[in-house]
């Protein structure tokens, strides 16, 4: 029973985790595949995103922004915002 209650107890924080996870919707309107550096507070990743394609990357949960680096600069992006890609440059919608 017990055993029972903590993997119960585990399951509802990753749920709870999942749910609140910082999520950046996006389109690519380019014919072409791009790699972008994202930082999320104070840590690079990299985020591809494939030909013509709608998608959402999701980040850390405690994270309420992030930046993005394009060939256009850098640009903030806030959790929700969507995200245009546009002849390699980022634009928010």
């Amino acid at each position: 029973m017990k055993a029972k209650l903590i993997l119960m107890t585990a399951v509802l924080f990753f749920i709870t985790g999942i749910a609140s996870a910082f999520s950046v919707p996006y389109y690519n309107k380019a014919s072409k595949n791009y790699t972008f550096e994202v930082k999320i507070n104070g840590s690079t990743r990299e985020i591809r995103v494939k030909v013509s394609t709608t998608g959402t990357a999701h980040c850390l949960p405690s994270a309420d922004k992030c930046e993005i680096k394009s060939s256009c600069g850098w640009v903030e992006v806030k959790n929700g915002q969507k995200v245009i890609i546009k002849d390699g440059c980022l634009e928010i919608d």
